[in-house]
């Protein structure tokens, strides 16, 4: 291939029609200059790419390949190998697929444990997210396949996506929001970061100068490329002027005038817009010279082993009483739809089609075992049906161990829309407390992408979360129950024992225009144990088959320089007779007084495996950045002068041990000092935090290209609209008869913006139109008429110069 021309080379028109999309998933190509397009497709746990016309939800077809565990399941091994090895793969498959860059991972913190897309997210701690996000894409771009971190910034609901504004004070968005990203883009380099669809403090994260020049560019060096989420784009000459590159997906140019008026009169300097173009040629010439040397067909069999592996790695024991591991030799109820129709992948644009399905009930009856299956409920629909719980309990007394599958189905979590609950289906919990009743050697497997309520926790023998392992997952968690491979997951987000222990729960989802992160800091495990509440299941909680004994906890020096890193080291033994992997986890408890802040934070962390009888120092950098907290006076990070502690612990809750370190020449005040309130709950407090009033939510009227088409649906011609837009959405007999797909498509026609309906309407519905329908639905027939009738003459303008 020949060298792509510079940008500065093309003209006017052609750059700005680089930076937005030829189609769903190509970039725009310029056949007269010699560019082509690059191929992007979804990707976070495996490629569905969809070689033809696509959507972005994940509705139509795509090819097949692997689906590996989501990230919920990926991050509860706690291991940054497997991450990277995991982003190895996807590589593969994507060159196999003359894909150029993959749409993952996503890294936004589990701020409540509603967020319909958390089983897409790591955890809700940003060390850890960040962490495992730069081995990823550490492993996807060591092939020569671009990653594309997501969804920047401060995306942490599915509700009212599109418009949302989320309100958070300047330290809250540093030390949580956005640390993650940090540490991924400087660790890493990835090609891509995504900016997300919501709105922070006030503007569109698809033009804010701040976060996408400011602190993306400017602070953290990247130097890749920045491209909207799917249909974000609100104003495209902001968008260029705040540091957006690429507008997603194609929209046959709905904005390219606009951009080349604003240039044209000198409200868009020129050199943005070529600056812009040159990222799209760099981006498409990295993917030409990784074309070169196309990889072969996706390797099945290997990239399904490493699947069942990671789903067997992610799957955390909970509680145990000794009847795992089974004994092949016990005859088996297995009950629960799961077992036969496993939940194995979240519903949304992350759906994978994969190359093959691992089930229970068909690992279970490969290995020879002696096993009766009862469905005991609908795998889709769950209502309740007494005649499937007899069932079931009928086959439990019957049996030496009974092995209850049950969880979330899809239609309770999903892109497009949250939780309203925690808990499970009541045909799951009717279903667990009959078999433990009938037989108290009951094992319950959880399939979920997200923490549940157990009011039967306390009985069974045992609880296995399995989360969702993706294809492998059924062979992965018959490797577990049987052990052949020993349960090393942790979780990588607290199990609040109610929705009272949710910080965020009063504020969360907020208003639809607008969402106030009053908890601040205290999102999870900071908020357990700062406000002393005990969860059901704690961060970094996990059982194994084998024991192990910590001692020799020490670190490398008792007192430090601000900005100097500190070696935690503990001695390790397998005490046990199996094999197995534990957690060392490092949580840093700023005891010097000069700065509010959670009691524990994690801090570092490794995974360490051995053998029966193994004994191994494991060492754990403390970097200098975990003891900074970032000072909004100052605007930067800074380390308070005095004592912290290093807890060297299993859990957020489980600390084996405590080494004290001094820190000198750091600061001894703050702009936030201790003793503030940790949840902001009135005004006054709110507006401390942020240094500035409240604002209020957008007012719905008058109605502007950010209104949704549930809010225009209140008015005559807006009802009629939304009509047309329902009958045009692909939604077949398929679609209907899958509940979270519908659900999804709800929700995101009801909440979609004007804007967005052009933007997906294929060129059919132009930004002059949808300007004279917001006259139309506000009131303002005359001034309805007169946008259309400029509309018109620019069409016709624009048609004639063609000619």
């Amino acid at each position: 291939m020949t060298a792509l021309p510079r940008a500065a080379a093309l003209t006017l028109a052609q750059r700005i029609r680089l930076l937005s999309g030829g189609d769903v998933w190509r970039t725009r190509a310029l056949p007269e200059a010699g560019v082509p397009a690059a191929v992007l497709s979804d990707g976070p746990h495996g490629l569905r790419f969809q070689a033809d016309a696509g959507d972005h939800l994940g509705v139509t077809g795509s090819e097949r390949s692997t689906c590996f565990p989501t990230a919920v399941t990926i991050a509860s091994a706690w291991d940054e190998d497997l991450a990277e090895q995991i982003g190895q793969a996807l590589a593969v498959e994507a060159r196999a697929l003359g894909v150029d860059v993959v749409l993952g991972p996503g890294l936004n913190i589990k701020r409540h444990p509603l967020c319909g897309r958390n089983f897409e997210y790591f955890s809700e701690d940003p060390l850890l997210s960040g962490r495992l996000a730069a081995a990823m894409v550490t492993g996807l771009q060591r092939h020569g396949v671009g990653a594309c971190l997501k969804h920047f910034a401060v995306n942490n609901q599915e509700s009212h996506r599109f418009v949302v504004d989320a309100v958070v004070d300047e330290r809250t968005l540093r030390e949580l929001y956005l640390s993650g990203f940090e540490h991924a883009v400087r660790a890493s380099r990835p090609w891509l970061v995504m900016a997300a669809y919501n709105n922070v403090n006030g503007h569109p994260a698809t033009q804010h100068h701040r976060l996408l020049t400011g602190i993306l560019r400017d602070e953290w060096g990247f130097d890749g490329l920045v491209v909207s989420d799917w249909a974000a784009t609100n104003d495209r000459v902001a968008a260029v002027a705040a540091g957006m590159d690429l507008e997603m997906p194609g929209s046959h140019g709905l904005f390219d005038r606009e951009v080349e008026e604003a240039v044209t009169s000198g409200r868009l300097p020129a050199e943005l817009v070529t600056e812009s173009a040159q990222r799209v040629l760099d981006l498409v010439a990295r993917s030409a010279r990784s074309a070169r040397a196309k990889g072969p067909a996706i390797p099945v069999d290997d990239h399904d082993a490493l699947a069942r592996r990671a789903a067997a790695e992610g799957t955390v024991l909970l509680t145990n009483d000794g009847v795992l591991p089974l004994d092949p030799g016990r005859s088996v109820a297995l009950i629960g739809a799961f077992a036969e129709h496993p939940r194995y992948q979240g519903s949304g644009s992350s759906q994978v089609a994969p190359t093959r399905i691992s089930t229970a009930l068909d690992e279970l009856t490969r290995r020879g075992v002696t096993v009766t299956y009862a469905p005991g409920y609908d795998p889709v629909h769950t209502r309740p049906e007494p005649d499937l719980i007899a069932e079931a309990v009928a086959a439990a007394r019957a049996a030496d161990v009974a092995v209850v599958m049950v969880g979330l189905p899809p239609a309770k979590e999903s892109e497009g829309f949250d939780r309203t609950d925690l808990a499970l289906p009541p045909q799951h919990d009717e279903l667990v407390a009959a078999v433990c009743a009938a037989n108290p050697r009951t094992v319950v497997a959880l399939s979920n992408g997200a923490p549940v309520l157990m009011p039967w926790k306390d009985a069974p023998a045992a609880i296995v979360g399995s989360y969702l392992g993706g294809q492998a997952g059924g062979a992965a968690l018959a490797d577990v129950l049987y052990g052949d491979v020993e349960p090393s997951g942790r979780l990588a987000e607290s199990f609040p024992a109610s929705l009272e222990d949710v910080a965020a729960d009063p504020y969360f989802p907020g208003d639809p225009h607008q969402v106030e992160y009053r908890e601040g800091l205290y999102v999870g495990y900071r908020y357990h144990t700062t406000a002393q509440r005990e969860p059901l299941f704690p961060f970094g909680h996990g059982l194994s088959y084998t024991t192990f004994g910590w001692d020799g906890i020490g670190v490398d020096r008792a007192t430090v320089q601000a900005g100097a890193d500190v070696t935690v080291t503990v001695t390790v033994t397998n005490t046990g007779p199996r094999p197995g992997a534990d957690v060392v986890q490092i949580y840093r408890h700023d005891r010097t007084g000069v700065v509010a802040r959670p009691r524990r934070e994690l801090a570092g962390f490794a995974k360490v495996h051995l053998e029966p009888g193994e004994r191994r120092a494991v060492t754990v950098t403390v970097a200098a950045r975990a003891f900074a907290f970032y000072d909004v006076r100052a605007a930067d990070w800074r380390i308070p002068s005095g004592a912290h502690d290093l807890e060297v612990a299993r859990s957020s809750a489980d600390v084996v041990g405590v080494v004290t370190i001094t820190v000198e020449g750091g600061v001894s005040a703050a702009a936030e000092p201790a003793g503030a309130p940790l949840v902001a709950a009135d005004d006054e407090q709110f507006e401390r935090r942020l240094g500035h009033p409240v604002p209020r939510p957008r007012p719905v009227r008058p109605f502007t290209r950010q209104s949704t088409l549930d809010e225009v649906g209140t008015t005559r011609p807006g009802r009629l609209l939304k009509a047309i837009l329902w009958r045009m959405a692909p939604i077949d007999d398929d679609v209907r008869a899958d509940p979270a797909t519908l659900a999804m498509y709800e929700h995101g026609i009801n909440e979609l913006p004007l804007r967005g309906a052009a933007i997906f309407s294929d060129g059919r519905l132009r930004l002059g139109t949808v300007d004279a329908l917001v006259h139309l639905f506000n009131g303002q027939p005359g001034r309805a008429a007169a946008r259309a009738l400029t509309s018109l003459a620019t069409a016709v303008r624009r048609r004639v110069g063609r000619r």
